[in-house]
This record gives structure tokens, C-alpha cells and sequence, in this order.
């Protein structure tokens, strides 16, 4: 039986590759995005051509009716969903807490955490075998940054992303006994545009002498931690991080 897929921000970076190497084991997959229009369509061209179905969703995914809408467009075109990964995520330009205005706070916040437990919460409804489901998995896209703080970098950041290890480890044991799986992969220095929004393209060059591999991940390798936490041959895996840092 066909398994769906909802990918939040993976029009590109570790969505994308996500959105792909799934397409690739079978998964039908809706690509959602908030902007880049044809970078989403491009994704879902390519699983197309794959072979299955594939479906580009525009929604904000830290805003509740965009979140009800988006999954009900899923029930629609593609079925239920089986698989939820949380990816969507922003982060803004380097600067110490002390100059961080709250409406950038406000922004990483419900963008980084809101979105996440609003799309667990429709994920939910659907899978738990309690309301006639068959069960799923979600994984959650966390960072180092929650392990490392991001000082003097983006402390708000590294915060929304201790805010889902948290969330990880309690959504996994409130939903286990409706078969559904909560994991979590923590990405480090990974060489995606997300860097761009920080204001240094350059930063994996940068930081790849702190990584004891001695260079940056790919966001390929992260879909690949993605991918097993949501497998079978993750069965007994809940409430549990894969860091894909190289090591830092």
C-alpha cells in the first residue's frame, strides 16, 4: 500500500533531498512551501517522474488555518498521511541577544515551534489508530544549535530548536499507545542557503575546522537519518535524536 508524505519547507535544502530519497522508497509526497514557488514545482517534476504522485502545497505553516487547509488538500490528492517531517524553519541575522528585537523573537518562535506542534496536531488526527488510523511516524528537524546555544550568533534560534528536542521527547510518549513514532534528527553544519538568511553564505567554509570530520554535512545526509527514523527499521525508536554534526 502507497504511504503519503508531508514535507514541511522542502521546496529545497534538507526538504528537498527528504522529499526525493522518499519518492524514491515509495512514498508520495506533498512538497510544501511558502515562497519559492518554483523550486516546489520543480521538486514535485522530479518525483513525477519517478513514478509517483507528488503534490506542491503553498501554505505558512505557522499559521493554523494555512496548516488545516494544507492537510486537507493531502486528504484530497494523496490520502492520509503516514509520514509528517517538521523541517520548516528560519533563522535571521547574527547578532547577541542584546540587540534582538521582539518581533524577530516572535517570528523564529512561531515559525520554528508553533508550525511544528500544528502540524503533529493534524499528523495526529489522522494516524492515531484511537481515531481510526493506522498508525505513522513523525520526525522532527532539530539542530545542534539546541545542544550548542548559538551564541553570539542566534541564541533565538538555538532556543526554538531546544523548545523541539523538548517537545520530541513528550509528543513520542503521549501518542506511542496510538502507534504513532516521534523521533528527532539534529542537523550541525550543514550546507544549505539557509545560511543566507544569517547574513554569511560562506559559514560552512568558515566553521568546518570546528568539525572533527573537517568539513560540512550535506543535506542528503540528513535525509538519509530521516528516512531510517521513519522505516521499519526504526520500529523501536521513539522519543530518540540521530545528530548528523560530523562529530562537533
Amino acid at each position: 500500500m502507497t504511504k503519503v508524505m508531508v514535507i514541511t519547507g522542502s521546496s529545497q535544502g534538507i526538504g528537498a533531498a527528504t522529499a526525493l530519497k522518499a519518492a524514491a522508497v515509495g512514498y508520495d509526497i506533498c512538497v510544501n512551501y511558502l515562497s519559492n514557488e518554483q523550486a516546489a514545482f520543480e521538486v514535485v517534476d522530479k518525483i513525477q517522474k519517478m513514478g509517483r504522485s507528488a503534490l506542491a502545497v503553498r501554505a505558512d505553516v505557522s499559521d493554523e488555518n494555512d496548516v488545516v487547509r494544507l492537510f486537507a488538500e493531502v486528504d484530497k490528492s494523496l490520502g492520509k498521511v503516514d509520514a509528517l517531517v517538521n523541517n520548516a524553519g528560519v533563522l535571521d541575522q547574527m547578532m547577541p541577544v542584546e540587540k534582538m528585537s521582539a518581533t524577530r523573537i516572535n517570528r523564529i518562535l512561531t515559525t520554528n515551534i508553533t508550525s511544528y506542534f500544528l502540524c503533529a496536531r493534524e499528523a495526529i488526527r489522522r494516524m492515531s489508530i484511537a481515531n481510526g488510523g493506522q498508525g505513522g511516524a513523525i520526525v522532527n528537524v532539530s539542530s545542534a544549535a539546541a545542544r550548542l546555544g548559538s551564541a553570539h550568533e542566534y541564541v533565538d534560534y538555538a532556543a526554538s530548536k531546544g523548545a523541539i528536542d523538548t517537545m520530541t521527547i513528550g509528543l513520542a510518549k503521549e501518542v506511542v499507545a496510538n502507534g504513532i513514532r516521534v523521533n528527532a534528527v539534529r542537523p550541525g553544519v550543514i550546507d544549505t542557503n539557509i545560511h543566507e538568511q544569517s547574513g554569511d553564505s560562506n559559514r560552512v567554509s568558515k566553521l568546518k575546522s570546528q568539525v572533527p570530520m573537517q568539513r560540512g554535512g550535506t543535506a542528503e545526509e540528513v535525509a538519509d537519518a530521516i528516512l531510517w527514523l521513519l522505516s521499519d527499521q526504526a520500529s523501536y525508536s521513539t522519543g530518540s535524536f540521530i545528530d548528523v554534526t560530523g562529530g562537533r
